[in-house]
């Protein structure tokens, strides 16, 4: 699937990738919603918020103060006459926005580093998953000190070095093979995916810390043998917006 992904964002334009980050909006405020338990009209007009928060991301790069407060509005309201118990409406309500927040939100950086080049996209996901891989294969060979056990038990301080390390070398290789498009310097794309190795280990564990709160392994089952699209989006959550913040500090977009 990867030579398909590495076409879709090339080849075609900035519309088609928020189509691609709307798909992965919904399919993972459904499964973090199914998690928590979050049924009916609550969970729709979560997943319609979300959907609407991406879009509006997209049109626009001004401040969303007023759309978050019709979106709060709307889900209150929403709560307060589809039960009439009002035990556990905090509950309710806090998970439909954090889940709106932490998705759309997050994954909406990634629409203003695709509108600066569709190789920020690539260099990003190119980072991320080259930490991922290296992170399981050095955790698995020689990880025995745990780095978070109460949160991840598998997870090692060995493997976060592993995803550190493939950050890096993530950025060399994708900076030398398929960056062409930005003006990227070799040293400056190394700190850029040394960073996006370290911020991708604190993706991954915030969403574990999620799914043990909730009392689930995977977030789903839409990637058999990999678990739920959040479990594969959660690192790029946190790695999106904090290489946009990066690249705008550097003066690179």
């Amino acid at each position: 699937m990867l030579p398909l992904f590495y076409l879709y964002i090339i080849k075609l334009s900035a519309l088609y990738f928020l189509f691609f980050l709307i798909f992965a909006t919904i399919v993972s405020q459904y499964e973090f919603y199914s998690m928590y338990n979050v049924k009916g009209l609550l969970r729709y007009s979560g997943i319609t918020g979300g959907i609407l928060t991406i879009s509006a991301v997209y049109l626009s790069k001004n401040t969303f103060a007023d759309f978050f407060a019709v979106l709060f509005l709307v889900v209150s309201c929403v709560r307060l006459f589809s039960r009439r118990d009002p035990s556990s409406s905090v509950h309710d309500v806090a998970v439909v926005l954090l889940a709106i927040v932490y998705i759309p939100v997050l994954l909406g950086y990634q629409i203003y580093l695709r509108e600066s080049g569709a190789d920020w996209i690539v260099f990003l996901y190119g980072c991320v998953w080259a930490s991922d891989s290296l992170a399981y294969y050095i955790g698995r060979g020689i990880g025995k000190r745990k780095l978070y056990e109460e949160v991840s038990p598998k997870k090692t301080i060995a493997g976060a070095v592993g995803s550190v390390a493939g950050g890096g070398i993530g950025a060399v290789i994708f900076k030398s093979a398929f960056i062409y498009s930005i003006d990227l310097p070799l040293d400056k794309a190394i700190f850029l995916g040394i960073i996006i190795g370290a911020v991708t280990i604190v993706g991954d564990l915030v969403e574990s810390m999620f799914k043990r709160d909730a009392g689930f392994k995977d977030s789903g089952n839409f990637l058999p043998g990999h678990g739920g699209a959040l479990d594969k989006v959660d690192s790029l959550l946190f790695a999106g917006p904090v290489l946009y913040w990066a690249a705008k500090a550097f003066m690179l977009m």
